[in-house]
């Protein structure tokens, strides 16, 4: 059985890990973002890790040596021991919403707060908590629990449905 597991990679060589895994016929997802970096003459948008130092690999048990043996990984996320997946609910709501492309931003874990079903729109199905609310639009943040990492995305208050 093939499951989602957190990939860490080595500091800036997520691309090279995502690239020599598919090579290798291993399936993997490297999330990205888009953000803004300012120079003195100019200001570009560039394509960045959502998580820097993760990616995440459906991978069978079996070929666990063959992922620990790629360029530029570190490690498969573990608990004690054991290899410790991810849920794939967890998985498909970060892939609706990076898929959607609203401006991201890496957001601190959260543990508490109001949990939140979307509704309407591109994101609708996801899942998330409620961190600030205005009054036309609030911010939800989305986690992977497991990495203790998070995102966060401002949507229309109209999108919000069932609140859990």
């Amino acid at each position: 059985m093939r499951c989602w597991y957190a990939v860490r990679t080595t500091a800036r060589w997520e691309l090279l890990a995502s690239t020599e895994l598919s090579r290798r016929g291993i399936e993997n997802w490297l999330p990205v973002c888009h953000v803004k970096r300012r120079w003195s003459d100019r200001v570009k948008v560039m394509d960045q890790p959502l998580f820097s130092g993760y990616l995440f690999g459906r991978i069978p048990i079996s070929d666990r040596i063959r992922v620990l043996e790629t360029p530029g990984v570190r490690e498969i996320v573990c608990i004690g021991k054991n290899p410790a997946p991810i849920s794939q609910t967890e998985i498909d709501n970060l892939r609706t919403l990076v898929s959607a492309s609203p401006v991201l931003v890496p957001w601190p874990y959260l543990r508490t707060g109001q949990r939140v079903r979307i509704d309407r729109g591109p994101l609708a199905g996801v899942e998330g908590f409620v961190v600030r609310a205005e009054k036309t639009a609030l911010r939800i943040v989305v986690s992977v629990d497991l990495l203790q990492r998070s995102v966060s995305a401002q949507i229309d208050r109209d999108c919000i449905g069932a609140v859990t």
